[in-house]
């Protein structure tokens, strides 16, 4: 049965999302939303400029809502050597790559370093670093094992990117009460690359509701476009929970750093997103919440869509 809506371009637009993000959720429904295991992984090795050798690590959390807190000890620890590397005890959901990285002397050689994560269920799983030359990654390696790029693929420009800086605005310790808002503001500074792009352009000049569900079914039935994930490109800072026990709220919510590809999520990764707009002195500032006191530490990842930067700020949280 064949129907027109009269409609504003906004509303026609609106509808559309509401439809589309229905039927995805039904489409995509989560295989698991907790109680499943944690895989570590060792994504690769870069040399530093002072001859040592930075292994980098992510994972792949099985969840789709659950993020578990494994401290670090017997359940998160690595060998040999100090068991605490820096990895994160609180586990975003699905898959996380390059999250951290563990420099090891120039020295190293041939010996490996391995991340054992034991999860709630009991599961043990490990990731094995070693300087094997397969491993070797470097910013277009990156870039594609994200999906700002397709596998195998580099131009000019994309070889030209440098990772986006981000600035802490104030003391890198802070000490906060529970329920107390801390403030955090981060200078942020990009050179353009990759260029952001809007992946609703095209539905956006759509006169009617059945133009614009037909040009989003055009878009899905080119995929899949490319091997690896897709991503779109965009500036963006996002806080997260690294270290901690308790239930940390940030206002406004934060982009995902994580391969939600649901439409509609808040990820890079998803097919509705569009990347904020930063404020022309670059500053942006979020609010956040503890609801337990104890030790923090909070992560920002500031990503280009290509290249990221990281920075961490440890929090005291009192009763």
């Amino acid at each position: 049965m064949k129907f027109v809506v009269a409609a504003s371009r906004r509303g026609i637009f609106a509808v559309f999302c509401t439809v589309l993000l229905f039927s995805s959720q039904i489409a995509a429904q989560p295989t698991y939303r907790s109680g499943q295991l944690i895989e570590p992984a060792y994504e690769g090795w870069r040399e530093n400029p002072d001859g040592t050798f930075s292994f980098i690590f992510g994972y792949m959390n099985e969840n789709w809502e659950e993020e578990p807190k494994i401290p670090v000890g017997e359940n998160n620890m690595f060998s040999p050597g100090d068991p605490d590397r820096g990895q994160p005890t609180h586990f975003l959901p699905r898959r996380n790559r390059f999250t951290f990285e563990v420099v090891v002397p120039a020295d190293w050689g041939d010996r490996e370093l391995v991340w054992t994560l034991i999860s709630a269920n009991g599961i043990e799983r490990k990731a094995y670093a070693t300087l094997a030359p397969d491993y070797v990654i470097d910013n277009v390696v990156i870039a594609s094992e994200t999906g700002s790029l397709g596998a195998g693929s580099s131009s000019p420009e994309s070889r030209a990117n440098k990772p986006p800086e981000i600035t802490l605005v104030g003391d890198r310790i802070r000490t906060v009460r529970v329920g107390e808002v801390l403030t955090i503001q981060s200078r942020l500074v990009d050179d353009g690359v990759p260029r952001r792009n809007d992946p609703l352009s095209s539905v956006r000049s759509a006169t009617t509701v059945e133009d614009v569900l037909a040009r989003y079914q055009r878009r899905i039935m080119q995929r899949p476009s490319r091997i690896t994930v897709n991503k779109i490109n965009g500036l963006y800072l996002s806080w997260n929970v690294y270290r901690g026990e308790g239930e940390v709220m940030f206002d406004p919510p934060q982009v995902k750093p994580w391969e939600d590809t649901r439409a509609a999520s808040n990820s890079p990764w998803g097919d509705l997103w569009v990347p904020p707009t930063i404020p022309e002195d670059g500053i942006v500032t979020v609010d956040v919440q503890f609801d337990q006191p104890g030790d923090y530490i909070l992560w920002a990842r500031a990503d280009d869509g290509g290249l990221y930067s990281d920075q961490y700020l440890e929090v005291s949280v009192t009763p």
